[in-house]
């Protein structure tokens, strides 16, 4: 059973927090980044954000804490990414007994705008995050410095291209990238896991090991992944009931869609479009 979510910020008296917005760094506008930091963590640090406008990227330099990713709470520890598209349930915890130390970068993007962080991008990674946080360490050393314009707007592009190839689709196999462009043109049809290793020509065993390497999640998780973000699309853009929705993106019946929304974004598809029409 999903949490009953609400905007929450809480830091505790062992937070260290540095951070820079785009009001103090217009450089950062460049790349429609709106704000990025580095933080270590302790209990009862916690950060929920329902609904935010852009791209989520944050990154494990040290110690662990737990991410709600696809309906559930993972551990995340040293060495992880985690990425977010926008306007999905952001929610991340620190847990007892370990200080969390991350690199973290948030977009503003509307919508129509083609995010970072898309359909097609991974949701987790076991490797990048120490070069966001070498990046992220150098804009703050110049930051708390000389403060350079031509150097703060040469580590802003370092760090907004390191989050650029975090959330690149499909690094080793183009396979896979003319797959899910197939599944993302007839998200209605019938997916199982033997019809999309059909389509790429690998077995369902070897496509299972490269979206969980590729993506953080099985084939299947990610087809549900696509359609929720075919979801959001239209809700966004037209007027159409669930009832019309939920077959244009695979479901046959509006409350298994719903639930499937649900996990993905931490909020049902009435409330996502009641939410979008408010800003």
């Amino acid at each position: 059973m999903n949490p009953v979510w609400q905007e929450t910020t809480i830091d505790g008296a062992r937070t260290q927090r540095w951070s820079l917005d785009v009001d103090q760094c217009p450089e950062l506008a460049v790349n429609r980044i709106a704000w990025l930091g580095l933080d270590t963590v302790a209990v009862p640090y916690r950060r929920v954000r329902l609904a935010p406008s852009g791209s989520f990227v944050l990154a494990t330099l040290g110690g662990e804490g737990r991410v709600w990713l696809e309906g559930r709470w993972q551990r995340v520890g040293a060495g992880a990414v985690c990425l977010a598209p926008p306007r999905v349930l952001n929610a991340f915890h620190a847990v007892p007994g370990s200080a969390w130390t991350f690199a973290w970068v948030r977009y503003e993007e509307p919508v129509g705008k083609g995010p970072l962080v898309g359909a097609d991008s991974p949701l987790r990674l076991k490797t990048g995050a120490e070069e966001l946080g070498r990046v992220l360490e150098g804009l703050r050393a110049e930051w708390a410095g000389e403060r350079d314009a031509a150097l703060t707007s040469h580590w802003v592009g370092l760090v907004h291209g390191q989050v650029r190839r975090l959330a690149r689709p499909w690094r080793g196999d183009s396979r896979m990238g003319g797959l899910w462009e197939k599944v993302a043109g007839a998200l209605a049809a019938d997916w199982k896991l033997t019809t999309l290793a059909e389509a790429c020509a690998v077995s369902a065993e070897h496509l299972r090991r490269l979206c969980r390497s590729e993506l953080g999640r099985t084939p299947m998780e990610h087809v549900a992944y696509m359609r929720v973000h075919r979801a959001q699309e239209l809700l966004a853009e037209t007027n159409d009931k669930l009832d019309a929705i939920a077959p244009q993106v695979g479901y046959h019946s509006a409350v298994v869609f719903s639930r499937a929304f649900v996990r993905c974004t931490g909020m049902t598809p009435t409330e996502y479009r009641e939410r979008g029409r408010r800003k």
